[in-house]
């Protein structure tokens, strides 16, 4: 499998596209008022979700195993959780059904990112409780796509 780097964690969908065009919602001046946790064992992907993430104005907490993930969602009750799988310890499935058994973090919104595309893998985050899934590398455009859609779900409900 290639490792994951700053470069190729993120793919663009063309090189030819405007700043305007690939930005379908702007920008707000002192950011957006949303907190992602991002769960992932992978210091390259953490700083490279941190990194966007904060770029466009959201407001990021991380965590490198599910337990730590677990323990940062009760503390802080972010409203969206990023999830990788395969971590040490408790892996993403794992971590993902304690958050919906939990009274208090059940609510939070959780997409797996996973380096792997198999469907058993959807079938199995959609079975614990994911409300999305995506697969690394991360087209940027459905990065924010699927992270929008999910949080105004999220206030919609």
């Amino acid at each position: 499998m290639k490792r994951f780097t700053l470069k190729n964690l993120f793919t663009r969908s063309s090189a030819g596209n405007t700043l305007k065009e690939r930005r379908r919602y702007p920008r707000p001046i002192g950011g957006y008022d949303f907190t992602i946790l991002i769960v992932d064992d992978s210091r390259t992907v953490v700083t490279a979700f941190t990194r966007v993430l904060r770029q466009a104005g959201f407001k990021t907490l991380a965590a490198t195993n599910g337990l730590e993930g677990v323990a940062m969602a009760k503390a802080h009750l972010p409203n969206l959780i990023l999830m990788d799988v395969v971590m040490p310890g408790l892996n993403g499935f794992q971590a993902t059904r304690q958050i919906r058994k939990n009274e208090s973090t059940s609510h939070i919104p959780i997409i797996i990112v996973s380096g792997e595309q198999q469907a058993t893998e959807q079938f199995w985050g959609r079975r614990v409780g994911a409300n999305d899934f995506m697969t690394k590398p991360v087209n940027r455009g459905q990065f924010f796509e699927k992270i929008f859609t999910t949080l105004k779900q999220k206030t919609d409900a």
